[in-house]
């Protein structure tokens, strides 16, 4: 392209690790690049859990409306943070390969037990602003408390630190994306066929113009067709059940080697209800979306 790509991205040290990602490929296939900050009603917002503000897309709405005022030519969103729905002069022009799906459970050394479900201490007090997280660790231990955390990754893991808790529920791909030393802290990685992650999480997604289709043409070259294929099924969950990106909702799909595909799903009314759990397995994604929330539905009436 004739003139210098523009990814506009959140200021966050994830963000600009995410965005400094895409720019070192595009500029390794010959493109110029840079970066534009912006700063979102997310990152603005720090006093409050997610389920809390109001609206949808607190994370990506303002990266969205300079793109469509051609203030920035490339979106790079965390997927997991993208509305299902966007505006109809926008489009999304590829996905990353998925990084680690999984949860972690971060545990300050001190509240470690062994002897309870994953190796954390009767009582903790869990950090989290995640309302699907909140619920799924509430099914698994009922016994834990949660406080409502925000910032980037290094600001909580400073609050662990302090002792503001007991331990942190975070997303693996940002530890391994930031390359944090965790040596302080006992880590409990969580199967995301079991504690079931955010529909697209650890994906990254390119947003851009409807109508700029050389730069369309140009991100080919980055997506991932795989990974597309199994986080469209995810995000067809998300849709169907309403709840927005921040919901108690976790959907999960894989494809195995055999090319059959493996959907988990959680889901609860609220963070503090019970949490539904179901499993489906298909030689096609036809349909297994909405078969999943049918699942859903029938666990929630029985």
């Amino acid at each position: 392209m004739d003139t210098p790509i523009r990814i506009g991205t959140r200021g966050s040290k994830l963000a600009l690790w995410q965005a400094h990602f895409v720019k070192q490929q595009l500029e390794s296939l010959g493109h110029a690049v840079e970066l534009i900050i912006i700063k979102t009603k997310g990152d603005q917002i720090q006093h409050l859990s997610f389920d809390k503000i109001e609206g949808k897309g607190f994370f990506t709405k303002e990266l969205e409306e300079a793109l469509l005022h051609k203030r920035i030519d490339l979106a790079v969103h965390s997927m997991k943070d993208l509305p299902t729905e966007h505006h109809p002069d926008l489009a999304l022009a590829g996905v990353s390969q998925r990084a680690n799906p999984a949860d972690w459970l971060i545990i300050h050394p001190r509240t470690v037990d062994k002897t309870q479900l994953f190796g954390l201490k009767k009582g903790a007090l869990v950090g989290t602003s995640s309302a699907r997280r909140k619920a799924q660790m509430r099914h698994f231990r009922p016994d834990v408390s949660f406080r409502d955390i925000r910032g980037n990754v290094p600001t909580r893991l400073h609050k662990l630190e302090e002792g503001q808790v007991d331990a942190l529920l975070l997303a693996a791909a940002g530890f391994e994306r930031l390359a944090l030393d965790l040596s302080a802290w006992q880590v409990h990685p969580l199967h995301p066929r079991e504690f079931i992650p955010a529909p697209a999480q650890g994906v990254l997604a390119y947003q851009v113009r409807r109508s700029d289709l050389a730069l369309r043409r140009v991100l080919l070259a980055l997506h991932h067709e795989a990974t597309a294929r199994t986080v469209q099924v995810e995000r067809q969950v998300l849709q169907l059940t309403g709840g927005g990106c921040h919901a108690p909702l976790g959907a999960y799909c894989e494809r195995d080697a055999n090319g059959h595909y493996h959907l988990f799903g959680a889901w609860a009314e609220a963070w503090d209800q019970p949490v539904h759990f179901a499993y489906l397995s298909s030689s096609t994604t036809h349909g297994l979306a909405a078969q999943l929330v049918d699942e859903l539905k029938k666990t929630e009436t029985n």
